[in-house]
């Protein structure tokens, strides 16, 4: 078994033996992926080196949400029959519109449970700990996973299903809770609410924080926020409900993010694009899940966008880092007035003022030209049209072009649990 010191040639041996396993089992049993080899005329037998990974076909998100739907419920994307699959979990549907439904066979499951097993170690969380879990326990995968596996490694685990976030406030301080697992959006809102309720988040038992579904945990700003209220370490994780947890922050490398190489091949490619990019270089995550055999995903574009740190990292630690985390998704850019703008650009800006309790970013495509409007929403008893000046004359000073920032009435914004929605297009 591998681990984070493998030295590399071993760590590449490694995974070429669990790919060619993999595919092994995969075909022909997965209709889904006999169909793209064959369409190809590649089979495993031609995989003789690692490098020969790039001549597997990419997977596409549309290709999955096509196949489910010419294929209800679950598509052809699976191994085995239904019967062998015990955990259904699907994506939040927030970027195409129609969730993705995944299902697990046990031993799928257990892979994914492993993937947290490997990244406790890195955050410093450990069996001691009190882990809080403030999410609705719904068919969206969650942390659904993390909660199954800081149970099995021997941690007390709070469940804060079917409770008010001021009921979960409540809880999460009666319990002694040390750990959290929440979206940063999520936090924030879990703080604005403790000030109003006169809950010292910062004198609670809590030390630390595992975020998640979303940027904010390596966005300075927002990271510093959520810092300052709770009083407490932040940990970004990222993950996604087909692929698995891929990667994960560790104590001594605060704004980076450990790629989980013991499973997944993971490639950083031109966005869009088949050529790998260098470290360093802006590139899209591709990932290959490399023991999830049940509902795997071979050469799966992320969508996401990374970049590789190219400095030495701690002493006897080969698997790569993620500088910045996930740094955008390739379709939430936006074109505006000749520059290229993405979403977590206008976070980083927004999140310096403590006076901004929540905001929403609106992309008009119907004139001419697209045009982007900012609405905030300012604490309470805060000026919202001083607030909005300024936040207007911050975005100008950092991305050189003007925008309009309107002020809306406190508590008009929503709030969000889980994934946050904050980028809405006007068409």
């Amino acid at each position: 078994m591998v681990n984070p010191a493998t030295p590399l040639p071993e760590l590449r041996a490694f995974q070429f033996d669990r790919l060619r396993r993999l595919l092994a089992e995969v075909l022909p049993g997965n209709r889904f992926y006999a169909r793209k080899f064959a369409t190809v005329g590649v089979s495993p037998a031609d995989l003789r080196e690692f490098d020969d990974l790039v001549r597997l076909p990419f997977t596409g998100k549309s290709e999955l949400a096509a196949d489910q739907a010419a294929h209800p419920p679950y598509g052809t994307a699976l191994t085995f029959p239904v019967d062998r699959y015990s955990r259904l979990h699907q994506t939040s549907g927030t970027s195409t519109g129609r969730p993705l439904r995944w299902l697990d066979t046990p031993e799928s499951w257990e892979s994914v449970l492993d993937c947290w097993r490997t990244s406790f170690p890195f955050m410093g969380l450990t069996p001691q700990d009190r882990v809080f879990f403030p999410f609705s326990f719904g068919p969206f995968i969650g942390f659904w996973s993390a909660f199954e596996a800081a149970s099995r490694f021997g941690a007390l685990v709070l469940p804060g299903g079917g409770m008010t976030s001021t009921a979960r406030l409540r809880f999460l301080v009666e319990h002694e809770a040390t750990v959290v697992f929440a979206t940063p959006t999520y936090a924030l809102h879990l703080a604005e609410l403790a000030a109003r309720e006169r809950i010292d988040l910062a004198t609670s038992s809590v030390r630390m924080l595992v975020v998640a579904g979303e940027p904010g945990g390596t966005i300075p700003a927002t990271r510093r926020r959520i810092e300052e209220v709770w009083g407490a370490r932040v940990f970004d994780h990222y993950g996604m409900t087909e692929v698995g947890p891929v990667a994960v922050e560790a104590a001594d490398t605060p704004g980076q993010m450990y790629l989980l190489e013991s499973e997944y091949i993971a490639e950083v490619l031109t966005p869009g694009g088949t050529d790998p990019v260098a470290p360093g270089e802006f590139g899209e995550l591709v990932l290959t899940n490399l023991r999830r055999t049940g509902s795997p995903l071979i050469r799966y574009r992320t969508g996401d966008l990374v970049r590789v740190a190219t400095d030495t990292g701690p002493p006897g630690r080969t698997w790569r880092r993620l500088v910045g985390g996930i740094l955008g998704r390739a379709d939430d850019m936006i074109h505006i007035r000749g520059n290229n703008l993405y979403p977590a650009a206008i976070e980083a800006i927004v999140r310096r003022f403590p006076e901004v309790a929540e905001y929403c970013i609106h992309v008009d495509h119907t004139g001419p030209l697209t045009d982007l409007r900012i609405e905030v929403e300012p604490t309470d008893g805060y000026p919202g049209p001083a607030l909005a000046e300024a936040v207007s004359r911050a975005v100008r000073d950092d991305l050189l072009f003007r925008v309009e920032v309107t002020a809306t009435p406190p508590g008009t914004l929503p709030r969000f649990e889980m994934k946050a929605r904050r980028l809405v297009h006007h068409t």
